[in-house]
C-alpha cells in the first residue's frame, strides 16, 4: 500500500523503534541523552527523501513499512538542503559529520552507476514481529523492482538479518569494516 502523508507519523514510529539498537543507525546518530529523539529525526529525514525521490510503503495493517530510494532521481533543492542541514545539526552533530560523510562515500562506491532500486529501511513494529509481515512486504518490493527492471540493493549491519535476506534471493557482494561490519546485498531481479 502506498501511503499518504497522514501515515507519516506511523512509518517514522515503526522505523525508530525497529532501528533503535541498529549499529549503522548508532554510527550516524549522536550518542547523548537525546539519542532516541535523534533516531526519530533520522527516520523523518529518510521518510522525506524517499517520499520525494523514491517510495514510502506501509502495510495495510499499518505494522510494517519500507523506505525505498531511487538515487538516480535525486536532485539538489532548497527543501533538500534544509533537510540535510537538519540532519547534520539535529541528528549527527558537527563532530560526526566527517565520519558519516566518509562512510557514505564508501557505501556509494559499492553502488552501481546505473539506476537501481535501493531499500534504505524496512521495519516491522516490534510488538508484531515474527508474523511474516516483513517477508510479505519484501516480496512486494522485489516484484516492484522486477517490474521496473531495476537491480535491488541494500545494506545491513545486523548479522542475523543476512539469512533472512538470502531466503529472498539476496547475496552478499561486499563487506565494509568501519567501527562495525556493514554487509552489502543485492538481488539482481
Amino acid at each position: 500500500m502506498v501511503i499518504s502523508n497522514t501515515d507519516r507519523v506511523r512509518v517514522i514510529e515503526i522505523l525508530a523503534k525497529a532501528f533503535e539498537d541498529n549499529k549503522s543507525v548508532s554510527y550516524i546518530v549522536k550518542q547523548d541523552k537525546k539519542r532516541l529523539a535523534r533516531i526519530t529525526l533520522l527516520m523523518e529525514y529518510a521518510y522525506f527523501m524517499c517520499h520525494t525521490y523514491g517510495r514510502v510503503i506501509l502495510s495495510e495493517d499499518k505494522n510494517a513499512c519500507a523506505l525505498v530510494l531511487f538515487p538516480h532521481t535525486k536532485k539538489i533543492s532548497l527543501n533538500g538542503l534544509y533537510w540535510d542541514a537538519k540532519l547534520v545539526f539535529k541528528v549527527m552533530g558537527i563532530r560526526n559529520l566527517l565520519k558519516v560523510l566518509r562512510r557514505e562515500g564508501l557505501i556509494k562506491q559499492q553502488h552501481p552507476k546505473t539506476p537501481f532500486y535501493y531499500l534504505w529501511f524496512i521495519g516491522v513494529d516490534p510488538l508484531v514481529r515474527r508474523q511474516g509481515l516483513g517477508g510479505t512486504l519484501l516480496r512486494e518490493l522485489i516484484k516492484e523492482a522486477e517490474l521496473m527492471r531495476l537491480p535491488f540493493y541494500l545494506e545491513t549491519s545486523t548479522l542475523t538479518n543476512i539469512p533472512w535476506y538470502q531466503k529472498f534471493g539476496f547475496r552478499i557482494y561486499h563487506e565494509l569494516d568501519i567501527d562495525y561490519r556493514l554487509y552489502f546485498l543485492k538481488n539482481p531481479t
